[in-house]
């Protein structure tokens, strides 16, 4: 059994609907959903970059 992948920017599953204004606005924003389960996910910015926080799946962060 797959697992679902969803939209890190709408929280959608990625199969069910067009990303590409997602992913347009992803170059500039942080994610706001979590890849692996559709969460909202908690977001801070910083001048130095950013973290977003997953209830069940962690942190992630900028490369920056």
């Amino acid at each position: 059994m797959s697992e679902t992948v969803y939209c890190d920017r709408c929280g959608r599953p990625l199969g069910e609907a067009e990303h590409g204004a997602c992913q347009a606005a992803r170059d500039l924003e942080p994610p706001r959903y979590c890849a692996r389960c559709g969460r909202r996910m908690v977001v801070q910015v910083t001048p130095g970059g950013w973290t977003s926080r997953c209830a069940r799946h962690g942190l992630t962060q900028s490369a920056g």
